[in-house]
């Protein structure tokens, strides 16, 4: 574990995106005086009272002028160049002069009042499954190691329109494939809090990244959990949004693939909805996108939950094998609701958890299929994807369309499973993954209780429930369990289109639960 304890903490202080990405194949100016902010002085482990600061908190001091983006991007640099070459976050990384060019253009314009907005110099590494115009988006996959995008993807545009400045790409499994950030082309990710350990995925890069405080906010996808694991094993927060929210431009499929959605992460759920407020919103070029303004999202999420109902769906009945200590740390966690004033019951969802695996099954192999078929064809290609890559696309292959039919029979009946439970409860409650965080030189995780893993994302089963009902889903962390004192998380489950909601009753859950700002990884 090298210098982090054994819990790594310090009590002190394929996506939509892949299928995006393959159809994409320094002087002073003179300013006002700097603040009383200590600037980038250092706390006693090295990182600077700037990247410890909140991103709602930064975004104010840069528009007040308080906070230079120069002196932003200086103190994230440096705490790049501090952590990353350990845990491995950040990959492609752009050249720290022309960032610093960049920033001092940012603070050109705010001083002439132009704030290109809530993001206006923020140092940001996306997920290396979105375009990014310039910078290499590899996928982890040597086929597309050499892969340099002409056009940034709608919603890396629409972040670097809010003032974005992009200093590379956060890793990513090969093809997002597996809850596991380890891919031949940049290595493996490690936990924020257990060097070693993974850091989940497949938005690894962007969790551990955000945790360790090298960037403000970070962006994602998830298909199986990609929002939701990394989150909870880093101890941070991330949505998946309801499907539509935020817009899967440009795509060579509109209407079949709707299973993966980009969203955010962030350290508080106040900052997570202002990267949100970023994102989301409808677009001509989406059919399914919605309609919302976005800067509802960016509003005061503080809400009364009295009496509100919070069904606790555990492990689905028994269904699904727990690694010791997760039930009992996540239980735990829904004591915050209560103290929040709402009222903690057992829920049950009508379909059952093997119908309900079945169908997902059938329907990833199809969507993830599609997107790499192009490359399976192509033999010489092929012997570059991983084992798990060629037993999706061949899965697809197999699929007749009475089976697709079936499938997405099967589908309907899990969200009207929810639909169900919803008329019950105001949300639902489930573990952010089945175990704690694994040791990073595993592939997957082949058993949990002693019960056989049959496939490389079959002990993520719990976070596919709600991507096939097209819910909004929040993870929060939920504490630190097991032998190993790790961390883990809750997924908080909305109704249909519910995610301002969602953030609400997340910013509730987060309240009651002070430890979670305070629960720092001591490589801070």
């Amino acid at each position: 574990m090298g210098d982090l304890t054994p819990n790594g903490m310090n009590m002190g202080h394929m996506t939509a995106s892949r299928r995006t990405v393959l159809a994409a194949a320094s002087a002073a100016l003179g300013t006002a005086a700097a603040p009383a902010l200590a600037r980038n002085a250092t706390r006693g482990g090295g990182s600077s009272e700037i990247v410890m600061m909140d991103a709602t908190d930064m975004s104010a001091a840069i528009h007040r002028r308080d906070l230079s983006s120069r002196e932003v991007m200086t103190a994230h640099l440096a705490q790049i160049d501090r952590l990353n070459p350990r845990f491995n976050a950040i990959v492609s990384r752009v050249d720290g002069d022309a960032l610093m060019q960049q920033a001092a253009s940012m603070d050109e314009d705010a001083a002439k009042g132009r704030f290109h907005g809530p993001l206006h110099g923020f140092p940001h590494a996306v997920k290396d499954t979105a375009p990014v115009k310039g910078i290499a988006s590899t996928q982890g996959s040597p086929i597309l190691r050499n892969n340099i995008p002409s056009a940034d993807s709608l919603v890396v545009s629409r972040m670097r329109n809010a003032g974005a400045i992009f200093i590379g790409k956060s890793n990513v499994p090969e093809f997002a494939l597996g809850s596991h950030s380890y891919n031949p082309v940049f290595g493996t990710t490690h936990n924020a809090y257990a060097y070693g350990r993974s850091a989940g995925g497949s938005t690894g890069g962007g969790a551990v990244a955000l945790a360790l405080r090298m960037v403000p906010v970070a962006d994602g996808s998830d298909f199986g959990g990609s929002l939701r694991n990394p989150p909870g094993w880093n101890n941070v927060f991330g949505l998946r949004p309801s499907f539509g929210r935020v817009p899967s431009v440009p795509n060579t499929d509109l209407f079949w693939q709707n299973f993966a959605t980009s969203g955010p992460l962030g350290r508080t759920v106040a900052d997570l909805a202002m990267l949100l407020s970023v994102q989301a919103g409808e677009d001509a070029r989406s059919p399914f996108s919605i309609g919302d303004d976005p800067a509802l999202i960016a509003g005061s999420l503080d809400r009364d939950w009295k009496g509100a109902r919070i069904g606790w769906l555990g492990d689905l009945g028994g269904a699904l094998p727990m690694e010791a200590g997760v039930m009992e740390t996540c239980t735990k966690a829904l004591r915050a609701f209560e103290t929040a004033g709402m009222h903690v019951g057992e829920a049950t969802l009508a379909e059952p958890a093997s119908e309900m695996w079945r169908t997902a099954v059938a329907l990833r192999h199809w969507s993830v299929g599609a997107d790499l078929q192009a490359f399976y064809d192509d033999p010489a290609k092929r012997a570059l994807m991983k084992p798990e890559a060629i037993w999706e696309v061949e899965g697809g292959m197999k699929l007749t369309g009475p089976q697709l039919a079936k499938a997405s029979e099967g589908r309907t009946r899990i969200y009207n499973a929810f639909a169900a439970a919803f008329e019950k409860f105001d949300f639902l409650v489930l573990p952010s993954a089945q175990i704690f965080p694994f040791d990073a030189s595993e592939h997957w995780p082949t058993e949990i209780a002693g019960k056989a893993m049959d496939s490389y994302h079959r002990w993520m089963e719990v976070t596919l429930p709600a991507t096939m009902a097209g819910l909004p889903v929040l993870a929060v962390p939920a504490g630190f369990g097991g032998a190993r004192k790790l961390p883990i998380g809750l997924q908080i489950i909305g109704r249909r289109q519910a995610d301002l909601a969602v953030l609400q009753v997340g910013h509730a859950y987060e309240i009651a639960s002070p430890w979670i700002a305070t629960s720092l990884s001591s490589a801070l």
